[in-house]
């Protein structure tokens, strides 16, 4: 059908995207030169609900390792519901933090069981269980920051994993950032933009796709790039202020950053802050 619409093609190309990604295989990817980290860096811990998270939300901890050099370490809170893809999960998970440069440690032997709100109000000896657990990660890991779901993000995991991590801090007795994350349910009141290279959204995109038996059932990997770009729509009104000018971002994070002190969350700036690829993170980020 003949049209005189200029954006059909553009749409189109999009659709196009996603059937020639649909074709790509990441076997035999090769992993990108990880920067050189000191034995003794400052720590980014992510607390990852289901392995995936830790490159979904990656933008900002990839850019924490290569460019300030701190040693990102994604800890594995669960590995899934489906008990006999545990250790398939695992394997995965391993191959995706090998490729993009993060450390990895398990929260117990095979992931912690039961990270929901409905185990936290009903089963409290199971849920305290988990809470050490998570504070013995801290204790050992001693982090300068924490990313960890915010806590209405959707998913009952990762509503789950926020209240997890915010009780084994209150026991841990550490002071840190923190800096929350969404992914299933969009933040009211981000206060964080961080914008990533292409060449960063590629590596995350390939990371993600090492979780084969995931993107098999749905290639939410290809649509990573799609998401972050609707990051830079919410972003800039909801972090830059209502009625400002968007930042000319292609890709972007939302996150909400805090400071973990004296047992409580506390800001630790007015408004919001856009930070693009060129930006100094050491600005915000002095472990």
């Amino acid at each position: 059908m003949a049209t005189n619409n200029s954006y059909q093609s553009l749409v189109e190309g999009f659709a196009r995207l996603l059937t020639e990604g649909e074709a790509l295989n990441p076997a035999g990817l090769i992993p990108p030169k990880r920067p050189p980290v000191a034995p003794d860096a400052p720590r980014a811990l992510i607390f990852a609900p289901h392995p995936d998270d830790e490159v979904i939300i990656g933008g900002l901890p990839l850019r924490l390792l290569r460019e300030l050099r701190l040693n990102v370490v994604n800890v594995a809170v669960t590995l899934g519901s489906r008990t006999e893809r545990r250790a398939e999960r695992w394997r995965e998970l391993k191959n995706c933090c090998d490729y993009i440069g993060f450390g990895l440690v398990a929260a117990g032997e095979n992931g912690l069981q039961g990270i929901n709100p409905v185990t936290r109000e009903q089963k409290p000896q199971q849920w305290r269980a988990a809470v050490e657990a998570i504070a013995n990660v801290l204790a050992a890991q001693r982090p300068s920051i924490i990313f960890f779901p915010h806590d209405d993000d959707w998913n009952k995991t990762h509503i789950g994993v926020h209240y997890l991590v915010r009780e084994a801090l209150s026991s841990a007795g550490l002071s840190c950032q923190v800096v929350e994350t969404e992914f299933w349910g969009a933040m009211d009141a981000p206060n964080l933009m961080v914008e990533s290279s292409a060449a960063d959204v590629a590596d995350l995109v390939a990371a993600l796709s090492l979780h084969v038996g995931e993107v098999a059932r749905n290639a939410y990997h290809l649509r990573l790039p799609a998401w972050m770009i609707d990051n830079v729509r919410r972003g800039a009104e909801l972090v830059g202020g209502q009625g400002g000018t968007a930042p000319r971002f292609a890709f972007a994070t939302l996150y909400r950053l805090s400071r973990w002190q004296n047992g409580r969350i506390h800001d630790v700036f007015e408004g919001g802050r856009v930070l693009s690829s060129q930006d100094d993170l050491s600005k915000l980020f002095q472990p």
